[in-house]
């Protein structure tokens, strides 16, 4: 991989987007590569955690806009479908996909954060959707960010294209918690414990239900929800759990549950 770096620790996959000096622009051989790494990684069923980090400067910098700007209208179509693709892989693959955010987010580098299951940033980071400064909405950004946020703070950034700033966006809902920069890593690790120790099966059932049930009007939902808990109860993984539990002691989950 010439922009993707992979490494394993405590049921945690850590990818970093590794091409700095373009601030990790998501190019098209960056998705692709991104993409492939976490497909790979779901099939593979070996970590819990994905979590996503960037460089110093730039988490993402979004689109590369000499891709954009020199392309047809069809090389244009394709690296946006190629996005479309890599969203699809981090919300259907069964690992919570989290952002580390340490420089700046924007554009489809905010729309990574957004769509990520979790986010953590240091005090440093920033986020914008800036595209409308250079004749170019952030369509695509706008989706997720706005099933993140308020409306009208959505709306705000979309037309101002002005950054946000970590404790903004922890106020405003784009990431779960706002660290100093020297306990970026702890922090993770201290937040995503509290995931690891849990089944990777139930993990891949509830990141499922939770995000099929979320558009749905409340009884629709909650109809849905109850044939799932319903079949869930049956799930050797739940059985383990609620023995352990009468028990008293840690389940003991099934291999690929690890």
């Amino acid at each position: 991989m010439e922009f993707i770096t992979t490494e394993k620790k405590n049921e945690i996959a850590y990818v970093t987007l590794n091409n700095p000096k373009e601030f990790n622009t998501l190019s098209l051989q960056l998705m692709k590569e991104l993409d492939s790494v976490l497909q790979g990684i779901g099939v593979k069923r070996e970590v819990k955690v994905i979590v996503l980090k960037g460089s110093e400067k730039a988490f993402s910098a979004g689109h590369s806009l000499r891709e954009i700007h020199g392309g047809s209208k069809q090389d244009v179509d394709y690296i946006f479908r190629k996005c479309f693709n890599l969203m699809q892989t981090i919300r259907e693959i069964p690992q919570l996909v989290v952002s580390q955010v340490r420089g700046v987010a924007v554009a489809a580098g905010a729309q990574v954060v957004s769509i990520s299951d979790l986010a953590i940033a240091s005090e440093e980071a920033r986020f914008a959707v800036p595209g409308i400064n250079s004749g170019l909405f952030c369509s695509t950004p706008a989706v997720f960010l706005s099933r993140n946020i308020g409306r009208k703070k959505a709306v705000e950034l979309l037309f101002t294209g002005n950054l946000m700033s970590a404790k903004d966006a922890l106020h405003h809902g784009l990431v779960n918690k706002v660290v100093p920069l020297e306990k970026l890593e702890e922090e993770t690790e201290t937040l995503l414990k509290e995931i690891t120790k849990q089944s990777l099966n139930i993990i891949e059932l509830g990141k499922r239900q939770f995000y099929e049930q979320i558009q749905m009007n409340d009884f629709a939902a909650l109809n849905y929800s109850t044939e799932v808990i319903t079949s869930n109860t049956k799930h050797p993984d739940a059985i383990e759990g609620i023995d352990a539990f009468f028990e008293k002691r840690t389940p003991n989950w099934p291999e690929e549950s690890r």
